[in-house]
Order: C-alpha cells, then sequence, then structure tokens
C-alpha cells in the first residue's frame, strides 16, 4: 500500500495501555479561568519530535520522558486537569489532578521508513500519536496525550495530542522545553505564569474595532464542488535565496519601501491559493493569521505566560484586486493587518468575544500558521536535539503552515492541502 509520502509500504504500530501520569506531588485543585483568547482556539494540535539512536539506543527513554512528565506536571498542574464548562457557559479547566496520558508503543520499522515528514501524513503520522478513542468532543479528551513509539533502529519518537486553549505556539514550546530540561534534571529556564485573568474582559466590555475575523463569506466560487476531489497534502521549500527574491519581487514597483519575509511569503500563497481554486474575480476572499500579542499590549505579558498570546488579525478583499494588482498589493494587506494589532485591538477582540461569542469563520478563507519562529528543535530530553519535528496533520483544509526548515533555521516550508486539481495549479505557481 502506497501512503501519502509516496512508500509503498504501512507502518504498523503496537500500542501499550494508556496510563495515567499525575503531577509528582499533590498540586492545587478547583476551576482554572481560560481567557477569551483561550476560547477562541480550543482546536486538538498533534506534533511530532523524531530522535534518531545514539549510544544509548531508546531503552528507558519511554520511562524518563514519563517521570519527567509527572516533575514538570508540579509546575504546569492544569494540564493534568480536564475541559469542562463554567457556569458563564465558557471553557474552563477543572484541575482534578488526574493526570495527562501516557502511551508507550512500538513500531514495526526504522525511522527512516517512515518518509517525509516534513509535509502532513495523517494517514501514517497519526499512529505516532494517542488519540482517545471513543471521545465525542473535546471535553471527553485530556488536554495532554504523550506517546513514546521505539522505532527498530534505535530511534523513538515522541507525539502530543494537545489543546490550543491550553497555550500558543510559543507556550507550548516553553512547555516541551521545560519537560526536556526536568528530564536531564535541570531547573526550568523559563517557569510558567499561571495567572490568565490578566486577560480579562473590561467591564462593561468596549469594542472599538470592526472584527473581520468573524465575518461569514458567501462561497459564490463554489469551491465545495471542488473539494469533493482527492486531497493532496504537499510542503514547498522556500530557501533564503528564494525568500530574498520573494521580497525584491514585492518591492519592484517602489509601492513599499521594506517588506518582512513573512509578509512576502503570506502574500504570495494567499494569491496563488487564490489563483489555484479558482475563485471568481468579485469573491471575497479572507486572510486570517495570528500576531503575538505579548509585545503588542502596554503593559507586556509577563514570561513564560501560560496561555494564549496571540490574536488573529485579517484582511479581506476581492480575488480580482489580490490577482490583478502587483505582489506589493497583496503584501500591503498584509502590513495593515500587522499594523492593526494594538493594545486597544486586542483589548477589542477580547470583548468583542464577551459579548458575542463568535468564532472565527474560515469560509472563503486562508489562515497561515507561522511555526517558523518556535524553537520546538531544541527540545532534548537527554537524548540530543530531535533530527525532526513538526504537526502530525493541518487543523482544517483552509489551512497553511510555515516551519522553519535546514541546519540555520532559514529556510521555510510552506505546508498546505488542496484538492488534486487545484494543486495542480499551485505546484506551477511555486516556480518563481
Amino acid at each position: 500500500m502506497e501512503n501519502s509520502n509516496g512508500n509503498v509500504f504501512e507502518i504498523s504500530v503496537k500500542q501499550g495501555e494508556p496510563t495515567l501520569v499525575p503531577p509528582a506531588e499533590e498540586t492545587q485543585k478547583g476551576l482554572y479561568y481560560l481567557s477569551n483568547l483561550d476560547q477562541n482556539i480550543a482546536v486538538i494540535v498533534r506534533t511530532i519530535y523524531c530522535f534518531k539512536l545514539d549510544e544509548r539506543g531508546n531503552e528507558g527513554a519511554g520511562g524518563v520522558i514519563k517521570e519527567a512528565l509527572a516533575k514538570v506536571l508540579l509546575h504546569y498542574y492544569p494540564l493534568a486537569g480536564r475541559l469542562t464548562i463554567s457556569s458563564e457557559g465558557k471553557l474552563t479547566v477543572d484541575c482534578t489532578g488526574e493526570g495527562a496520558i501516557f502511551v508507550e508503543a512500538e513500531a514495526n520499522c526504522t525511522l527512516e521508513e517512515i518518509g517525509d515528514i516534513t509535509k502532513p501524513d495523517p494517514v501514517t503520522l497519526s499512529k505516532l500519536v494517542y488519540d482517545s478513542p471513543g471521545a465525542k468532543n473535546i471535553l471527553e479528551m485530556p488536554p495532554l496525550a504523550a506517546q513514546v513509539t521505539m522505532f527498530k533502529c534505535g530511534g523513538f519518537v515522541l507525539g502530543l495530542c494537545m489543546n490550543h486553549c491550553m497555550f500558543d505556539g510559543l507556550g507550548a514550546m516553553e512547555f516541551v522545553n521545560s519537560w526536556g530540561e526536568t528530564a536531564r534534571g535541570l531547573q526550568l529556564t523559563v517557569p510558567p505564569f499561571l495567572d490568565r485573568g490578566i486577560l480579562k474582559a473590561r467591564d462593561p466590555p468596549k469594542i472599538e474595532f470592526p472584527h473581520h475575523e468573524f465575518a461569514e463569506i458567501e462561497d459564490i466560487s463554489n469551491t465545495v464542488d471542488l473539494y469533493k476531489e482527492e486531497m493532496m497534502f504537499r510542503s514547498f521549500c522556500f530557501d533564503h535565496e528564494k525568500l530574498e527574491q520573494l521580497k525584491m519581487k514585492a518591492m519592484e514597483d517602489g509601492v513599499l519601501e521594506k517588506c518582512t519575509t513573512f509578509e512576502a511569503l503570506s502574500a504570495f500563497v494567499w494569491r496563488a491559493r487564490s489563483q489555484a481554486l479558482r475563485l471568481q474575480p468579485d469573491q471575497q476572499t479572507k486572510l486570517l493569521f495570528a500576531v503575538d500579542g505579548r509585545s503588542r499590549f502596554n503593559q507586556r505579558l509577563p514570561k513564560g505566560y501560560f496561555g494564549n498570546g496571540i490574536v488573529l488579525t485579517n484582511s479581506v478583499c476581492s480575488a480580482g484586486e489580490l490577482l490583478e494588482n502587483p505582489l506589493s498589493y497583496a503584501v500591503g494587506l498584509v502590513q495593515n493587518a500587522v499594523k492593526m494589532v494594538t493594545d486597544s485591538y486586542i483589548r477589542s477582540a477580547i470583548d468583542y468575544f464577551e459579548v458575542r461569542r463568535a468564532r472565527p469563520s474560515l469560509g472563503a478563507t486562508l489562515l497561515i500558521t507561522t511555526w517558523s519562529r518556535l524553537s520546538f528543535h531544541t527540545t532534548d530530553f537527554g537524548w540530543g536535539e530531535p533530527m525532526l519535528s513538526g504537526p502530525v496533520a493541518l487543523p482544517e483544509k483552509e489551512v497553511i503552515l510555515f516551519l522553519s526548515h535546514g541546519k540555520e533555521r532559514k529556510n521555510i516550508n510552506v505546508l498546505l492541502g488542496l484538492p488534486a486539481s487545484a494543486m495542480k495549479i499551485f505546484q506551477e505557481l511555486m516556480q518563481i
């Protein structure tokens, strides 16, 4: 059987019995507040970390990681609780101390035989992450589940299934790196700051901006039919040279004074995806992406803030405007969306949720998620840094992921899924 990485091979993983890992000692009990920024992104994120064989082999890796989990949960005790709904009808954590789920597993192959993990492969890679069987919704899943899978080559993979409402990318990275430090017997470099009350809505709430991230856009291009085709997943590598070329292309008409790698790449893939999906010229299209609000608050969020410090910003225009204008036009839209995120904008977004309880709409939308600045590759449980780390799958069909790649992390891998005929067009448009 050929998997989506093109390998005529099917990985088989035998999971052991899942066990609960509570914090090593008694921790605080009761309800733990989640902010409105946490409420908006209560989706499951699955990631894997691949550690290759060193002189120690993988023997004892499961035990070391499990023991360190119990210890690190003393600092991150809400992860040992369970999600529930508060009296206000919002998500909250009941700190029961039940523990995270931990599973040891064995694969029937070597790490090399998995294939290219730089592109999402839900069929193969999902076997390396424990999903709570029978769970009907996120309330029936623990905030954290970990699986350590041993491979025949002596390497092993740590697969994590975590709820985004517990932390954003930076928070998750700090947690996983703290877990690694604990396994190596070190003090935490960045202890978590647990009080999310600093991001409470104002009383009374004050909505000061239009929040188009929540706007429903009608699909007049009938992409619903296109999405009935087989989905193809691909990753496209933009090396340092290609990224510089893209920035020069964005600035060649003299409209922009400067532009960042993120702005140029986001604008480029937004245009290419719109073209690949054959959007009608008068089809409204929305770009959504997260901006880290930590440094944008008038009073910066404390170091180690355990929670979501990100806010979604947006840009909306017609596909015709996007594609008929030069690249600089799309880059300008991205730049305006970044500039829009100020302390008052984030506070307004927090208050908007308080009043409307709205979720961002993904109709006729591209949502870009950037992991290129997150140092997941530095995680070390005592077996060195992972040779590879990344997501198992994309959370929604509207999501494109940017991941840093290469020895100096200067390259960016663009990961996405598209219907087969659209992917064919998209691939051609990537040749710059």
